[in-house]
Order: C-alpha cells, then sequence, then structure tokens
C-alpha cells in the first residue's frame, strides 16, 4: 500500500503526464495549420509517448492496491511564434517533468518505498533522453534559422517518428 503523500503525488504526475500529451498535440495543430506537417508528426508521436507514461503510472497505481483518480485537464498553449517556440516549450515542460519525478522520488526514498523507487527510475532515465532530444532540435533549428531548403529536410526526417511503445 502507498502512502497517502507519495499516492497523491503519483496521481498528479499521471495527470500531469496526460497534460503533457494535450499540450504536445497543441503543438501540433500549431505545425500543421502552418503547413510543417513533418513537425506536427513528432508532436503527435511525443503525445502518444506521454499517454504511454499516464497509462504507465496508472497501472503503478492500480498493482500497488490503489485507485488512479483523474482530474480536469487545463486548455494548454495554443499559440506559437514560430516552430522553434514549440520545442522550446517543449524543453521547459519536459525539465518540469523532470523536477516532478525527482520529488517523487524525494517522497519515495523518504518513505523507504523501494518497490516505488525502483519503478521511478524509469522515469528518471527517460526524462534524461527527453531534455537531451529537445535541446538536440533547439541546437538544430538554431543552426537551421532562416535556411527553408535545411528546414524542409530537417521536417521530413521528423515526419518519420513514430512511438511503438517499449
Amino acid at each position: 500500500m502507498l502512502n497517502k503523500e507519495l499516492l497523491n503525488a503519483l496521481n498528479e504526475q499521471m495527470n500531469h503526464e496526460y497534460y503533457a500529451a494535450h499540450a504536445y498535440m497543441a503543438m501540433a495543430a500549431y505545425c500543421d495549420n502552418q503547413s510543417y506537417e513533418g513537425f506536427a508528426n513528432f508532436y503527435i508521436q511525443q503525445a502518444k509517448e506521454e499517454r504511454f507514461h499516464g497509462k504507465k503510472i496508472y497501472d503503478y497505481i492500480n498493482d500497488r492496491g490503489e485507485h488512479a483518480e483523474f482530474s480536469a485537464i487545463s486548455a494548454p498553449k495554443s499559440e506559437f511564434s514560430s516552430i522553434l517556440e514549440t520545442f522550446e516549450d517543449g524543453l521547459a515542460q519536459e525539465q518540469d517533468v523532470t523536477r516532478r519525478f525527482y520529488n517523487l522520488s524525494d517522497i519515495a526514498n523518504k518513505d523507504k518505498d523501494y518497490a516505488t523507487i525502483s519503478f521511478l527510475n524509469w522515469f528518471l532515465d527517460e526524462q534524461v533522453e527527453e531534455e537531451s532530444m529537445f535541446e538536440t532540435h533547439i541546437d538544430y533549428l538554431n543552426r537551421i534559422g532562416d535556411d527553408h531548403n535545411t528546414l524542409y529536410l530537417y521536417e521530413k526526417e521528423l515526419a518519420a517518428r513514430s512511438f511503438d511503445e517499449e
């Protein structure tokens, strides 16, 4: 059985993962509206990954004999000035998620809940990859600048991205 503080934090994180999926879909909508279908695909795949993360936490809560509780999801930002801004916002979102998992880990460590500590380690490793990926895309987009031909090629590369659960 999970302690109440940890259960509440896990439920909050599960809901935040679904919010992150919502936010990535808003970024995809912006990209589609700007005729950047490759970038839109990137964010659609990212949203799938966030929903997978939410479901992983949902399963863990239920596996521990507790009740996963859903809360309302607020509307995410939907207006952006550029593709670069979507990636900068994505990085900020991933950095926030990392901080949240650190907080969850602190609670689990304080409670000596070793099963949850083990469970959370997967997410901590995942967050290193997520932040690095967004930083790389930001670097590339800054390097590309106003070169529309290179941006076109880069977008086509991102159009091939797909998410496969594990």
